[in-house]
C-alpha cells in the first residue's frame, strides 16, 4: 500500500470515528482561543485554564443547540423557533459565563479582578459575542456537513438507478437477440434445412455466453469477438450463397477489454435491414482495428433504394440501437464518438471508443462522471 492509501486510510477512519472528531475540534478550539487571548498579556497558562473551564457551560449549550434545535427546528425549516431559542439559550449561556468568571474565575486566576462589577457593557458584550461565535462555528459546520451527506446520498441514489437502467437495457440485449436467432431458426426448419442443427449447436453455444460471460460489466475482447463470429456463421447459414459477408480484424486483441454485447446490435441491424428483404446478392462488411487503448469497428452494408426511408427510419429507431446509445452513453461516457452514413447504396456505422484493461476502474469511472 502506498504512502498516499495509508494517509487516505487514516483520513477515513478519524472522519468516521465521531467522538475523535469532536475531542480534536475541542482541543483546537481551546488551543486556538488560548493562545490568542494570552497573547494580550503573555499569561498563556491563565488563558488555557480559562477557556478550558468555560467548556462546562459550553459544552451543553453547543450539544443542545446541535441535537436539539437543529434537528428539532432548522432541519424541520422552523426557523423563527430555531432562531428564538438559540438566542435565548446563547443569552442564558453567555451570562452563566459572566456569573463564572464573576465568582469562580475571577478569585481563583485573576485576582487582580475581583470586585469589579458584574454589568460591565463591555465585557457582557464581549462574552455574548464570544458564545454567538461559538454557536454560529458549530450551525455551519452541521448545516455542512448535512449538505455533503445530502450530495452524497443524492450521487449514490442516482448511480444506483444508472446502475440498475444499465443493468436493464443489457438485459434487453438477450431476449432481443433471442427472438431475432428464433425466428432465423424458425424459417430453417419450415424449409427443413440440414442447416437446422448446426443453427442449435451455434444458439446453444450463445446462450452460454451470455448466461455466463455478460454478467460481468466487462469481457475481454477477443471473447466478444468469437461471440460475433458464431452470430455471424448462424447469418450466413441462413442467408446462403446470396450473402457475401466480410470481417476484418487488426491490432493486438490480449488484455483488451469491453462492455459484452455491445457491438452485435450493430451487427444485427445491418443483417435485419440491409440484408433480409433483399432478394438479389447482397454484401455486408465489418472491420475492426485495435490499437493501443482504442477501437475502431465499422459496419457497412448493401441497401435497396426501395423502402429506403422505412429502412433507415427503422434502422434508427431500432430497440437494439437504441438500447446500444445509452449503453455507450453510460458505460464510455465522452470516451466513444458514434457516427452513422447514409449514402445512396450502402449504410456505414462508424463508432471509436476508447479501450479498458481494468474493468472496474473504467466502469466506475464513467458512471461518476454521468451522476456529477
Amino acid at each position: 500500500m502506498s504512502l498516499q492509501l495509508k494517509k487516505d486510510s487514516l483520513i477515513l477512519r478519524f472522519s468516521q470515528n465521531r467522538p475523535l472528531v469532536h475531542i480534536a475540534f475541542w482541543v483546537a478550539y481551546i488551543c486556538f482561543y488560548g493562545t490568542s487571548w494570552g497573547s494580550y498579556d503573555d499569561h498563556y497558562l491563565r488563558a488555557f485554564i480559562c477557556e478550558s473551564s468555560e467548556l462546562l457551560i459550553k459544552l451543553p449549550l453547543v450539544y443542545f443547540v446541535l441535537f436539539n434545535l437543529i434537528e428539532k427546528y432548522l432541519f424541520q425549516r422552523k426557523y423563527a423557533e430555531f432562531f428564538t431559542y438559540t438566542f435565548v439559550a446563547i443569552i442564558f449561556a453567555g451570562l452563566a459565563i459572566r456569573l463564572f468568571y464573576q465568582y469562580v474565575l475571577y478569585p481563583q486566576f485573576i485576582p487582580e479582578r475581583v470586585g469589579t462589577p458584574f454589568f460591565i457593557t463591555f465585557r457582557i458584550l464581549k462574552t455574548l459575542a464570544n458564545t454567538y461565535t461559538l454557536a454560529i462555528m458549530v450551525i455551519v459546520i452541521k448545516l455542512l456537513k448535512k449538505w455533503y451527506k445530502d450530495q452524497q446520498e443524492a450521487k449514490s441514489l442516482e448511480k444506483e438507478k444508472l446502475e440498475a437502467e444499465l443493468k436493464f437495457l443489457k438485459s434487453q440485449v438477450h431476449p432481443h437477440f433471442l427472438f431475432n436467432t428464433l425466428n432465423n431458426l424458425y424459417s430453417l426448419t419450415l424449409k427443413k434445412s440440414d442447416n437446422a442443427p448446426e443453427v442449435v449447436l451455434k444458439l446453444s453455444e450463445l446462450m452460454s455466453y451470455m448466461l455466463y460471460d455478460t454478467v460481468a460489466k466487462q469481457v475481454s475482447l477477443s471473447k466478444e469477438i468469437n461471440y460475433i463470429n458464431h452470430y455471424i456463421d448462424l447469418e450466413k447459414i441462413r442467408y446462403g450463397e446470396r450473402l457475401d459477408v466480410s470481417f476484418n480484424i487488426s491490432g493486438d486483441l490480449s488484455g483488451k477489454m469491453i462492455a459484452p454485447m455491445l457491438l452485435l446490435p450493430f451487427i444485427e441491424n445491418s443483417f435485419k435491414h440491409g440484408v433480409s428483404g433483399e432478394l438479389e446478392t447482397v454484401w455486408v462488411s465489418f472491420d475492426l482495428h485495435v490499437t493501443e487503448d482504442k477501437l475502431v469497428f465499422k459496419v457497412e452494408n448493401s441497401k435497396s433504394p426501395e423502402d429506403d426511408h422505412l429502412k433507415i427510419s427503422s434502422y434508427r429507431s431500432g430497440i437494439g440501437l437504441k438500447n446500444v446509445k445509452r449503453r455507450l452513453d453510460l458505460i464510455y461516457a465522452d470516451n466513444y464518438d458514434l457516427k452513422i452514413f447514409d449514402e445512396k447504396d450502402t449504410f456505414l456505422v462508424v463508432l471509436k471508443l476508447k479501450l479498458a484493461t481494468n474493468d472496474e476502474l473504467m466502469f466506475q469511472d464513467n458512471l461518476e462522471r454521468n451522476v456529477i
